[in-house]
């Protein structure tokens, strides 16, 4: 349920939802395929029960414009772990299994094409997760998880701050929304036994890159995640226990993505790219003897919108 109140200065919507598409999303972001930037930044999942696509739970939230430009947006989502397992039918929308609730909140300066030269937004937002996580690194007994196995231990509340931005830089006609954009992200969990210190995101988008591909894409991001004590204390120990050296551990993974997104009509996409990994995460694999090369990667990313497809909607290009 969505409604608009107090001549559109309030907007509430309730049901089953997830907090990623109203919170930490913009629709510059899936212009790229790695998964550290296209959605929400991961961040946001690493340190938090953050919800997300396509998992619904239980959830409301509500975004109060003080002006047409600055506004508070305020949620809360039910956190339940059985709606994340492969048994899950997607229709029982009971409570059963809930273990808390996390809270989005973020103050925001937002303008549009309709209302700025050159369209910004700015936030600076909170995610309070005040629901059960999993130890990454004691098990029930209080033992180590790498070497002891067992169940990780039950934890309860984690909490992480952002701050985030993009800003046109350049507009070449007033009139249409071809142009440069820039935007950055800044994350760092603060409450909790998180197993990432903090995370950084920048980038430039660039739509319209000839005349007459107006709505093709360029776009260039770089994003690295840090690690923190705990992070990477499964793999130093295991390295440790394999006569290795536990400081040989890398605590920062960088991902880079160079990509060029072609409008090939109103409804189809096609986005091939370039990526490269510095420092691939090796925490899920805390037994490898050697760090993981960096990586290189060529991809593609090929989107069809169904609405437009079908004539129920109009995407870039449409007559």
């Amino acid at each position: 349920y969505q409604q608009k109140l107090f001549d559109n200065r309030l907007d509430i919507e309730f049901g089953r939802l997830n907090a990623n598409p109203n919170f930490l999303a913009s629709p510059l972001y899936c212009n790229f395929q790695n998964n550290a930037t296209c959605g929400a930044p991961t961040f946001a999942f690493k340190s938090t029960n953050f919800t997300y696509w396509p998992i619904a739970t239980w959830g409301a939230h509500a975004k109060a414009w003080f002006t047409d430009r600055v506004f508070l947006h305020a949620g809360v989502y039910e956190v339940n772990p059985n709606t994340q397992r492969l048994t899950d039918n997607g229709i029982d929308w009971s409570t059963r299994g809930a273990t808390g609730v996390v809270v989005p909140v973020e103050l925001g300066y937002s303008t549009t094409l309709a209302n700025d030269l050159l369209p910004r937004n700015y936030g600076i937002g909170a995610i309070v997760d005040r629901s059960d996580y999993a130890d990454p690194v004691l098990n029930t007994a209080g033992g180590p998880l790498v070497f002891a196995g067992g169940n990780p231990l039950t934890r309860f509340g984690r909490s992480s701050i952002y701050a985030r931005f993009d800003q046109m830089v350049w507009r070449p006609d007033p009139e249409a929304p071809q142009g440069l954009t820039l935007f950055g992200v800044a994350m760092k969990g603060i409450e909790g036994r998180q197993t990432q210190d903090f995370y950084l995101e920048g980038g430039a988008l660039l739509t319209g890159t000839f005349a007459d591909r107006p709505y093709d894409t360029a776009g260039f991001v770089i994003s690295t995640q840090k690690f923190s004590s705990l992070g990477i204390a499964n793999v130093r120990a295991a390295r440790a226990s394999l006569g290795l050296d536990p400081r040989d551990v890398a605590t920062q993974q960088i991902m880079l993505e160079l990509n060029y997104g072609i409008q090939v009509t109103p409804a189809i996409r096609l986005m091939p790219n370039l990526q490269y990994i510095i420092n691939p995460d090796n925490t899920r694999f805390p037994f490898r003897a050697k760090n993981t090369p960096n990586a290189f990667v060529a991809g593609a990313k090929f989107s069809v919108d169904l609405f437009t497809l079908a004539g129920m909607a109009r995407g870039p290009g449409s007559l």
